[in-house]
């Protein structure tokens, strides 16, 4: 083995969406991180090796307006337009060129943290000091130092390495008061599946069972219906009864017999004929774990915080999945539902504290593997949720890498914390209850006006704070507002204007996606027609910006919603002019928010 000493400000262990956020959230805020991948892809369950499509707060576009923006919008709206025709393999690549494009990440794909060093403080919480890792395709070794590490493994590896207090299994009622709790706690968890993929042919085409794959009888998929055959199939689902952790290679095995027994009954039992023509295409070969440990922060989510949207002074992600649980036998239980789904009233406030480790100072996670019972994670597990987690917890990292604070938990209170949410609202996360407050942005300060505007779309609303239209039934707080500048015509144009000349180094513009429909990667054929796998029609596509009566910069064949400018040099103007062309369908402009700052403090 080669050994390697690497010295950095954040170290991410798990390479899922919640870890390619947290990555690339810390170094676009000027952290030097190192992202620690144990396969060869990114992506985790989101990857071509499993197959499981991106959910979160919006439930399959049934909640309009919930859908999570910031890099997870970013990803999706790239792989919608470079990738209509749906391969796995073009967005394992999208995630990878994210991650390296990034000057400050140093990518290290195959490579396993094996276990790490800590310091006790005394009178504080301990502390990682550093990190190992091997790769062993190279014969690499790793140590790797930083002032704050993150956890987004899902399994959690790093932090169990790390004496991070957590649990395993499902609560009683007696632990948080949960009502959907047991009487009497146990540790199983949710199962994990094997997805596989299957593609229509021009003649009938045979399958031949393995003679190790399960035989299924009718009776069995009373509560699990076969629709559809060219994705199947998440609720075959298995292994929650057993340890996720220590029996997934028999988990694994058994996922396999019930994954091409569930095809065999399709092909050969004569109940579904019109499969004639189809053949399996591609079999998953790494389960889609759901559940394994979930750690211990100074605060656990429970299903009381998330039935009550129950507000956090440091709010830093939100989601709004269904309470998602599911028997730990999975397709064994055959009398049971494959999942129970209690649908929440509003979207729900993630904290801080339940992204921190409880008794490891500077240890973060994201994802799975968070601070929730088990009946709260059957609701945050979700993958989009996942990934806005990961965008605050690398974000949090960046602002504090240079501190080294004692404990994160403790540092992000008050004005911290305010800071931390308001880094998050400029890099487009949304955080419910939250507005724009930050004081560097120009735009705030502003007067608006603009050549037209509809009844609902003021052109002041701009700089009100809110990037979203607040559709009824998000949360309290939703007061049914568009919350953008919506022209009549097209082209059209909105001017900021200031009573004294300013300094303007960096424009911000936040665009409509759609936020109304689901956007996601799905090999179903019946949830990609409710999607538009293109640039979405609401979305502004050439633009120009004006300084003053100057051209600034023009755009066009735009397809991300957000766009940050940064000008070569700053200029000085009392006026700064965005003049919309052309979108993408829609026939009119439709802008959520413009900011505007000067030179960064050196």
């Amino acid at each position: 083995m080669t050994r390697h000493e690497i010295h950095t400000d954040f170290v991410v262990v798990g390479g899922g969406l919640a870890g390619v956020c947290a990555a690339i959230a810390a170094a676009r805020n000027g952290a030097r991180v190192v992202l620690v991948q144990d396969r060869s892809v990114l992506g985790g369950n989101a990857s071509s090796e499993v197959r499981m499509h991106v959910v979160g707060a919006d439930v399959h576009g049934r909640r309009p307006g919930a859908r999570e923006t910031g890099l997870i919008e970013e990803f999706r709206l790239e792989d919608a337009c470079r990738n209509p025709h749906r391969s796995y393999s073009q967005w394992d690549l999208l995630l990878y060129e994210k991650v390296v494009a990034e000057p400050n990440i140093t990518l290290l794909l195959d490579t396993v943290c094996t276990g790490c060093v800590t310091a006790d403080s005394g009178d504080g919480p301990r502390r990682i000091v550093a990190l190992d890792a091997v790769r062993h395709s190279t014969e690499d070794a790793f140590t790797l130092h930083a002032p704050v590490f993150a956890d987004c493994s899902g399994d959690g590896r790093l932090g169990a390495e790390a004496g991070a207090l957590f649990t395993v299994g499902r609560e009683a009622k007696a632990d948080y008061g949960e009502p959907l709790a047991l009487d009497v706690a146990d540790r199983q968890t949710l199962g994990s599946s094997i997805m596989f993929t299957a593609r229509r042919h021009e003649r009938p085409q045979p399958f031949l069972a393995p003679a190790w794959a399960r035989k299924f009888q009718k009776h069995e998929f009373r509560l699990r219906p076969i629709e559809g055959f060219e994705y199947g199939y998440w609720w075959a689902e298995w292994g929650g009864q057993l340890d996720t952790l220590k029996d997934n290679a028999a988990i694994r095995h058994e996922l396999l017999r019930i994954a091409l027994g569930i095809w065999d009954y399709v092909k050969n039992s004569g109940e579904h004929p019109d499969s004639a023509h189809w053949a399996l295409d591609w079999v998953g070969t790494v389960p889609g774990k759901r559940e394994s440990r979930r750690f211990l922060g100074p605060h656990v989510l429970t299903q009381q915080d998330l039935e009550a949207a129950r507000e956090f002074p440091d709010t830093v992600a939100y989601g709004g999945w269904p309470l998602d649980l599911h028997p730990p036998s999975g397709i064994d239980a055959i009398d049971e539902a494959p999942c129970r789904h209690v649908h929440l009233k509003h979207l729900y406030p993630i904290p801080l504290r339940a992204l921190c480790s409880r008794n490891v100072g500077n240890l973060l996670f994201a994802g799975r593997n968070i601070s929730a019972t088990h009946v709260a994670f059957a609701s945050t597990r979700v993958m989009a949720t996942c990934a806005v987690m990961g965008q605050a917890v690398g974000t949090a990292a960046a602002l504090c890498a240079a501190a080294a604070p004692r404990s994160l938990a403790a540092h992000f209170t008050g004005a911290e914390a305010a800071r931390l949410q308001q880094a998050l609202l400029r890099d487009d996360a949304f955080l419910p209850g939250c507005r724009n407050a930050d004081p560097r942005d120009l735009a705030r300060h502003a007067a608006i006006s603009a050549s037209d505007a509809t009844a609902r779309g003021a052109a002041a609303q701009v700089i009100d704070g809110v990037t979203r239209e607040f559709f009824p039934g998000l949360g309290p707080w939703a007061d049914g507002a568009t919350h953008r500048w919506e022209s009549a015509t097209l082209p059209a144009w909105i001017e900021l204007a200031w009573p004294e000349p300013r300094e303007i180094a960096e424009i911000h513009l936040t665009f409509d996606s759609g936020l109304q429909r689901e956007l996601t990667l799905s090999a179903s054929d019946a949830t990609t027609r409710k999607i538009v796998r293109g640039p979405q029609p609401e979305l502004v596509r050439d633009y120009a910006l004006q300084l003053d009566d100057a051209p600034a910069l023009a755009v066009t064949d735009n397809y991300l919603r957000k766009r940050v400018h940064r000008l070569a040099r700053p200029v000085t103007a009392r006026r700064l002019r965005l003049t919309v062309h052309a979108t993408h369908g829609v026939d009119h402009a439709r802008v959520f928010e413009i900011r505007a700052y000067g030179p960064r403090e050196s």
